[in-house]
């Protein structure tokens, strides 16, 4: 095994001796004066994985009280010093005390109230935490269970601590799961569903509202087109924060039910080379490549590789040639003072049209056949990115640590599809041809700057913030043709479509400009207040100045600018250190580049969240529960004006309301669970009904690895996902289409050794139908049959 500092978590302890450090409310216990001097490096970081890095530096076990210093960062600790000195380095400003019980053990824990002695408090059993890699930007996640969220409160954060819900998908589930892209992996949170778009690209709903482009890394993932993720292969896990998220700056897409965010993989000290493959049908095949460790002989430089491709024949259906790729390599640097970044992302998808049927009548049942193509079997979306970033975390001195991101991106589109209109029973259409190009550049930079102190019995993390994007969108091309210049089609006589390259003519396109650079940029203000071991708040505050880049009514480039604040606040009370209620309040909004009827920008659309719940860590702190309760308020939304290119006039605000039941984590050796609960219902405040939101949602998964005899590494897993009926609409909103309930039952099996692992699942177990929860009647998502896959990784 690998020898590693662990992080134990016992009750308060006898101390023997105090002494105040002036200004921090620190004290530091007597041990011997001729303690040896050590050459310590420890960067600032969360204290707990600072904490880690100094047990191992200085060979000695480190205990604290509950989760007495989950909520702190440390400015880090570097030179030749003793252990003392080292440790009252990483503790200054955060108010905690330690004690060494012994030369190998070393206690960490809040000072006695005034007038209380240690004594007085009975000591619960030692019970040991995950050991957190000391150079990971991010806490190590274990099995299905993860503890730290980086991007909830802006900062590296425990997640009983963060005063609103932060569902994490880690690296374990979406193994266990086989997913291999991130609409997988997010099936598994509460309140988060993904529909197939129309165009390749999946669409995430939260909270019943359909979400922006996400980000990556804390970074916009896209600032004017659609934003395409990573594989799996090239993420470390994904984050989904509930709620209006505007104040991440997010404000160019649609953050009024929350965002999604990924985490790539990054450059690490300890060696890791991975191949893994993928097998399905289709001629489905997957492979990838994960490299990463140290770089020469450089001290601190590190490097990490990761490339992947997979290709299918075919759909199900029969569309054809899915090709992807994705080629990430980055470099790490690391000093006593020092954590820097800097990789680049290139990201290939030709997506064949998904899998669908058409609505020829008012129910599903009269929807085409599943065999039928109802357009051309080539049709596709082809998505082409390029990503260079850095990320750096540097401390300045003994009081700030300044983190910086940064990005570079160019994304193109190119679509070539058949939309099928005004559906009949009798199978006749009336078929478009589309031909769309467009490509969009932009750059974004973050700047944070943290500092953590102590006021009295308050200690505070402070983050002071900075952002800027800017974007622009090139020349887009719009081709529409009509079949036979607008004759009827019959899906069931008439011979198959051409290629949509083979309609379109040049005279059919309808050009549209490029937009000039638009700039969105904001001041962020964030308190972290923990009082005292029961309770901690979160206050925060931005200001976000944008420009919308758009035309006026005669058709000249025009950019209004707009100034709005948005302010969050959240509080949580720790019943005990592993049960903690809270509640929040956040805001969005949305600026649109569209104009209303009067020429005029529209407003902004704005939104209002409040939040109560409960977070639990259960089985000693091996699974996590949060239960959480929810109101958002959006004041109105958009109607596009097909009689009006590029004017929109205001659509109907609604109100949504839900409770949601998450739980991941390990229940007994061996033994791994995830679930997730959803109660969702939706009010338009016109009175219509919502469309696309079942009112219920149900996930299970569980993973099992036989712990000795015969069947030692082998395991087992599987799960079901469930939905209440939904409603569909017509494309005119005139019409309503009920979808029923439905259930998908997955299952795989694996064996596993030091070296490799390889997995064999059956996804859709008993080849149900499952339609998609949103549609309308040209584009109804199916899948029908059950797929088997084999996948699996190599350690060389």
């Amino acid at each position: 095994m690998r020898k590693r500092a662990k992080l134990l978590l016992s009750g308060s302890l006898s101390m023997s001796i105090w002494l105040t450090v002036p200004g921090t409310g620190m004290a530091v216990a007597s041990i011997t004066q001729d303690a040896p001097r050590i050459d310590f490096a420890i960067p600032a970081q969360p204290l707990a994985t600072a904490l880690i890095a100094f047990g191992k530096q200085a060979n000695v076990q480190v205990l604290t009280a509950g989760c007495t210093i989950a909520r702190f960062r440390s400015l880090g600790a570097t030179g030749n010093l003793t252990a003392p000195a080292a440790l009252s380095k990483l503790l200054e400003g955060t108010g905690l005390v330690y004690e060494f019980t012994d030369k190998g053990t070393v206690v960490v824990t809040l000072p006695e109230p005034p007038g209380k002695t240690a004594s007085s408090k009975p000591r619960p059993e030692a019970r040991e935490l995950t050991a957190v890699e000391a150079n990971a930007l991010t806490g190590r996640d274990v099995g299905f269970k993860a503890s730290l969220t980086s991007v909830g409160s802006r900062n590296d954060a425990e997640l009983i601590d963060v005063p609103q819900s932060v569902s994490v998908v880690t690296r374990e589930l979406m193994d266990s799961q086989q997913s291999l892209t991130v609409e997988d992996a997010v099936r598994n949170v509460a309140g988060v569903a993904f529909v197939e778009g129309s165009d390749g690209l999946p669409l995430f709903q939260i909270r019943g509202f359909y979400t922006g482009n996400g980000l990556i890394d804390g970074m916009p993932n896209s600032n004017a087109g659609s934003g395409d993720f990573p594989p799996l292969i090239g993420l470390e896990r994904v984050e989904v924060i509930k709620g209006p998220q505007s104040i991440l700056g997010d404000s160019t897409g649609n953050s009024f039910g929350g965002l999604v965010n990924v985490t790539t993989k990054q450059p690490q000290s300890e060696p890791l080379h991975e191949i893994s493959y993928s097998l399905g049908q289709q001629g489905m095949v997957q492979a990838g490549l994960d490299m990463t460790g140290p770089l020469g002989h450089v001290s601190g430089l590190t490097y990490r590789l990761v490339m992947s491709g997979d290709y299918a024949d075919r759909t199900p259906q029969g569309y054809r040639n899915r090709r992807s790729g994705y080629l990430a390599p980055s470099i790490g640097w690391s000093s006593a003072s020092t954590q820097l970044v800097v990789g680049a992302q290139r990201i290939l998808n030709r997506l064949p049209m998904p899998d669908h049927v058409v609505m020829l009548g008012d129910t599903l049942s009269s929807a085409t056949p599943f065999g039928l193509l109802t357009g051309n079997e080539y049709d596709y979306a082809n998505y082409q990115t390029n990503r260079l970033y850095y990320l750096l975390d540097q401390q300045l001195g003994n009081a700030w640590t300044w983190r910086s991101r940064g990005q570079y991106v160019e994304q193109q589109n190119d679509l070539q599809s058949w939309t099928m209109t005004n559906p009949t029973p009798m199978g006749n259409v009336s078929p478009y041809a589309e031909a769309y190009r467009y490509n969009d550049t932009y750059y974004s930079l973050q700047n944070d700057f943290i500092r953590v102190f102590g006021t009295g019995p308050v200690t505070h993390t402070v983050t002071l913030g900075m952002d800027y994007s800017r974007s622009r969108v090139g020349h887009t091309d719009d081709f529409w043709h009509s079949y036979n210049d607008g004759a009827v089609y019959n899906l069931f006589s008439d011979a198959a479509l051409p290629r949509v390259s083979a309609v379109v003519q040049p005279e059919d396109n309808v050009p549209l400009s490029g937009t000039p650079w638009s700039v969105d940029n904001g001041l962020f203000l964030q308190d972290q207040l923990s009082l005292g071991e029961r309770w901690d708040m979160l206050l925060g505050l931005r200001r976000s100045a944008y420009e919308v880049s758009t035309t006026d009514a005669q058709g000249n480039p025009w950019t209004p600018k707009r100034i709005k604040w948005v302010p969050n606040a959240g509080i949580v009370y720790k019943l005990t250190p592993d049960v903690a209620l809270y509640g929040f309040t956040s805001n969005g909004f949305q600026p649109l580049s569209y104009l209303g009827e009067n020429g005029r920008p529209l407003v902004p659309a704005l939104s209002r969240q409040l939040e109560a719940g409960a977070k639990f860590n259960l089985f000693h702190e091996q699974a996590w529960l949060t239960v959480s309760l929810y109101r958002i308020m959006l004041d109105h939304s958009y109607l596009f004006l097909e009689a009006m290119p590029n004017f929109a006039s205001f659509g109907p605000g609604q109100t949504n309301r839900g409770v949601e039941i998450e739980f991941a984590g390990r229940v007994a050796p061996g033994f791994d669970v995830t679930s997730s609960y959803t109660n969702a219902q939706i009010t338009n405040h016109d009175g219509t009904q919502p469309t696309g939101a079942p009112r219920q949602r149900f996930n299970l998964w569980a993973s099992y690895w036989f712990q000795g005899g015969v069947l030692q590494g082998w395991g087992v897993a599987g799960g079901v996902q469930a939905r209440s009926r939904s409603l569909g609409q017509s494309l005119d909103y005139s019409t309503y289409y009920p979808s029923p309930g439905q259930a998908e039952v997955d299952a795989n099996v694996s064996y596993r050794t030091d070296r490799w692992r390889m997995t064999l699942g059956v996804k859709n177990l008993f080849g149900r139908d499952l339609y998609s929860a949103d549609f309308n009647e040209t584009f109804v998502p199916l899948r029908t049959r059950r797929s088997v896959m084999l996948s699996g990784t190599y350690d060389f």
